[in-house]
């Protein structure tokens, strides 16, 4: 894979809104409204929202899933700022769901959520059934890109790379579970190579959509392949297969 990480342009960023409410127009005719048949088996589903976001913006996924017959929970930790300590409240979390229903979890984390739910998976991985990221960057977090620039100008000209330096040496490391990273290379917000894992195999998979990054939670794709991807057991997770030349070509076009 080039190295080279490039900022997404300013046409990408300026997009971003238009393009997301395209995507969220594209589920009337590919049936992201219409009631689903629950097929989903019930198992709990912790959905993370992105940097700067809270449970609103992840309302429409929430609902989606539960819609297809899982147990669905926010957060609970407000919006997103970035906090590490929010990971040892995250734990917490996870512990309690998973005493409480005695079933694995499955992570569902947008942006800045997918890292925290990667984070997640590498501290209690006997209690995740899988983690599935949308553009999340977890590799080279330090790199430029427009979500560490408002981090910036938010915190007062605190940069990302400040961060306690262990923890970002440990993001690009893969989570010991099944995973599912989900990107686009047409991203706005952060630069698409920073959405992948660094080496697929048997339970790390890429998988590139069309689309804005504000709108990756009402992408039809890729409820598509949460769908899917929410299916697979620990035990028996496949990889995802992109069936027709529509979808190869299309939908979920080669890396």
């Amino acid at each position: 894979m080039d190295h080279i990480i490039r900022r997404p342009s300013m046409l990408l960023l300026l997009s971003e809104p238009s393009r997301a409410l395209l995507e969220w127009g594209l589920n009337i005719p590919f049936g992201g409204f219409k009631k689903k048949e629950k097929t989903g088996d019930g198992h709990p589903v912790l959905v993370m929202p992105g940097f700067m976001s809270s449970a609103r913006s992840t309302s429409f996924l929430r609902k989606y899933i539960a819609g297809l017959g899982y147990d669905v929970y926010d957060w609970g930790l407000g919006r997103n700022v970035g906090k590490i300590e929010f990971l040892e409240l995250l734990i917490e979390k996870i512990d309690e769901i998973y005493t409480t229903t005695g079933e694995q979890v499955s992570l569902v984390g947008w942006s800045l959520g997918g890292v925290f739910a990667r984070q997640v998976a590498k501290e209690r991985p006997e209690q995740i059934r899988q983690v599935i990221t949308l553009g999340s960057p977890f590799s080279g977090l330090t790199e430029p890109n427009n979500a560490a620039w408002l981090y910036s100008l938010i915190t007062g000209g605190k940069k990302v790379k400040n961060v306690n330096q262990t923890f970002l040496e440990d993001l690009p490391l893969p989570a010991p579970v099944p995973t599912t990273a989900i990107y686009s290379k047409e991203d706005g917000v952060v630069p698409w190579k920073m959405c992948l894992e660094k080496n697929e195999d048997e339970i790390h998979q890429n998988i590139q959509v069309r689309g804005s990054h504000i709108g990756l939670g009402l992408n039809p794709s890729v409820l598509s392949i949460i769908e899917n991807r929410l299916k697979q057991s620990t035990e028996n997770w496949t990889k995802f297969k992109k069936r027709g030349l529509l979808n190869k070509y299309v939908f979920f076009p080669n890396h």
